[in-house]
């Protein structure tokens, strides 16, 4: 094994990673990769506990960003129905359901490239009313600016999502109304007001390996890692550009939450969109991996989510309880 390849005896942190680095993590052999991945994971969290959330579409439809992988954008036909900005009530009542089946986090997405300030008034509303359950919050809006921000901090948010979605390199493939460079613009905005970042990407998109390996190195090599890496499977709806892509390889998905895993040891890894095209077995690799959050519910935004019952049985099955309490 080369240096890279040896299980790590501790999580330490790093911001430093080279492109070399991760194709080699990538290349590993499977049984040698989990096994990293699973002694990472054990120095930083319990193995057998899986943190929930779970997620509401707040505002749907009529975005006007030309992302190729979303129904919501309105350059494209994908029959979705739009929906204006939900009553504070509505989303509370949700959010006390989601509590009720177990949901740590509840996070509330709204379609905008950008929200305006009467928006965020309302979205502060309901970040207060869902921490007033004792529930943490999280809200993705698209880009902000440093007014919206700092009320979303004095709010009492407590996480921020804005996914890099792929590498820079593979970016202008997918979206071509926002640079890469705003998106990590938004997620310094967001860091610097003292909020906890969730980042990640979807993979699935016809992306290559490198891609894959480009996507972990930005986010590891962040001044300070995401607290939450959600990885997603893309979702395929006909109507937008990337239906019809060709399938990901269920092995590759599992290397890339490994991989994700040992780069980043001390951020909660979520298995995110796509898990209803996953089978039981490959989500518990993924836990093996060191997935350790998921979302809960029957949708996530516009798109179907396995049933809160189903991920009950399999954690039963695999002995995994709900939480949010880490070693680290």
């Amino acid at each position: 094994m080369s240096a890279s390849q040896k299980p790590l005896e501790s999580a330490a942190l790093r911001h430093d990673w080279q492109l070399h680095e991760v194709e080699a993590l990538f290349g590993m052999p499977f049984n040698d990769l989990i096994f990293q991945a699973q002694t990472v994971h054990r120095t930083c969290f319990d193995p057998n506990e899986v943190q929930v959330s779970s997620l509401l579409s707040i505002k749907t439809g009529s975005c006007s960003e030309d992302c190729g992988y979303c129904p919501q954008s309105a350059r494209y036909d994908s029959d979705l129905a739009p929906e204006a900005l939900m009553p504070v009530d509505a989303v509370l009542q949700a959010a006390q359901r989601a509590k009720a089946e177990g949901a740590s986090r509840f996070c509330m997405g709204a379609a905008w490239r950008s929200p305006k300030d009467r928006d965020i008034e309302r979205v502060v509303e309901m970040v207060k009313g869902v921490k007033a359950l004792g529930m943490e919050t999280c809200v993705t809006l698209g880009m902000l600016t440093d007014k919206q921000t700092q009320a979303l901090k004095e709010g009492g948010l407590d996480y921020y999502n804005h996914n890099l979605d792929t590498s820079e390199d593979y970016y202008s493939e997918i979206i071509t109304t926002r640079t890469y460079q705003d998106r990590l613009d938004t997620l310094e905005r967001v860091r610097d007001a003292g909020i906890n970042v969730c980042c990640g990407g979807i993979v699935g998109m016809g992306e290559s390996e490198t891609d894959r390996a480009k996507l972990l190195l930005q986010l590891a090599n962040l001044p300070k890692h995401p607290e939450s890496v959600p990885i997603n499977m893309l979702v395929q709806v006909q109507g937008t550009p990337l239906h019809g892509t060709e399938t990901l390889d269920p092995i590759v998905f599992v290397r890339t939450v490994a991989v994700a895993r040992i780069m980043m040891p001390q951020s909660r890894v979520r298995l995110s969109a796509g898990r209803t095209q996953m089978s039981d077995e490959m989500q518990a690799l993924c836990f093996l991996a060191g997935a350790n959050s998921i979302f809960y519910g029957d949708k996530l935004l516009t798109t179907d989510n396995p049933m809160t019952n189903q991920d009950k049985q399999l954690f039963a099955r695999l002995g995994v309880r709900m939480g949010g309490s880490s070693y680290a």
